[in-house]
């Protein structure tokens, strides 16, 4: 069936990850794409240091695939108003940064981009644990709510 463990491994993580996003949240789906541009920019690192070109470049374009066609698009510029024009300028930083970071082979860019990333999903975890209010009646006053 396979020709390689490495290829059974990757299959194995491949069902974990489409097994994750089909039974995640809206929520979670975002997190998910924080946790995968970062994993993508720490083998970056990494094979930068072992001077892997092809294998820096492929992960260096996954996390900006990742930030530009998942996080970017995800967000609703109609609703999400200033904030989320400032999270796609964000965004768009982001990617000229990596770009420039595979070019000039600086693992500084990287970190820059690693630790906005960073940044950005502990305040989307904060939000997801936060209570769910229900909506207040039109008909009830703040005080008739502590009842």
């Amino acid at each position: 069936m396979f020709t390689s463990s490495s290829q059974a491994i990757n299959s194995y993580q491949r069902i974990g990850v489409e097994s994750g996003v089909a039974a995640a949240d809206p929520h979670k789906l975002i997190l998910m794409l924080f946790e995968g541009a970062q994993q993508a920019l720490s083998r970056s690192k990494l094979y930068m240091r072992q001077n892997e070109i092809a294998a820096k470049g492929e992960m260096i374009s996954k996390a900006i695939l990742i930030i530009d066609h998942g996080l970017k698009a995800s967000l609703d510029r109609n609703t999400g108003g200033a904030l989320a024009d400032n999270l796609h300028q964000l965004y768009d930083y982001m990617t000229q940064r990596l770009l420039l970071a595979n070019l000039h082979n600086d693992p500084a860019i990287i970190e820059e981009v690693s630790q906005l990333l960073g940044e950005l999903h502990t305040a989307w975890q904060a939000i997801g644990q936060q209570p769910a209010r229900p909506p207040a009646s039109p008909l009830t006053t703040g005080a008739d709510q502590t009842r």
